[in-house]
């Protein structure tokens, strides 16, 4: 299952404080806790909902977008035009990102960008629910009966990737 947590949810974190629940992964990693930034982030997420949960996978952008253009790219309903003109780059300036409304077929940076913006009226949910659809696309895509032959012969490519952008416990 996928489940969206707002970032900007005001939670306790376990052994710090309380405060914005992404910042978990931060305090994980900067202050050396054991397992890093998913481990406290899992932890977190645990006492706040009282749920277990079994594994994590925590996915770089990099990764994000070489396994979208690995797979051909993902086709996705665009529900309202978007414009963001403040859509950050990698070095603290913009890269600006708009896209019309109806269907689409987007490469891995595309992809990424439509995923991650939040200018829209619903911002933070919206940009959830712009998430889960990218996740089901790619699931979508590498489940369709088409794809089994280009995953085998692009599976070497695909593990290197994962190798050095994912962390998991999986």
């Amino acid at each position: 299952g996928v489940m969206s947590l707002p970032r900007d949810l005001w939670v306790e974190i376990p052994g710090f404080d309380i405060d914005r629940i992404n910042q978990a992964h931060y305090y994980g990693e900067s202050y050396e806790y054991p397992g890093g930034g998913p481990a406290l982030a899992v932890e977190t997420v645990e006492s706040f909902l009282g749920i277990q949960i079994d594994y994590f996978a925590a996915v770089n952008f990099d990764a994000f977008i070489e396994v979208v253009n690995e797979i051909g790219g993902i086709d996705i309903n665009v529900p309202e035009a978007i414009v963001d003109e403040s859509y950050p780059d990698r070095c603290y300036g913009y890269d600006p990102f708009s896209i019309e409304a109806g269907e689409h077929q987007l490469n891995g940076e595309m992809a990424l960008k439509f995923a991650r913006t939040r200018a829209t009226l619903g911002g933070d949910v919206d940009r959830a629910g712009r998430q889960q659809a990218v996740v089901m696309a790619v699931r979508d895509k590498v489940l369709s009966l088409d794809m089994i032959p280009q995953l085998i012969a692009r599976a070497p490519e695909m593990w290197q990737t994962l190798q050095t952008n994912v962390r998991t416990d999986m």
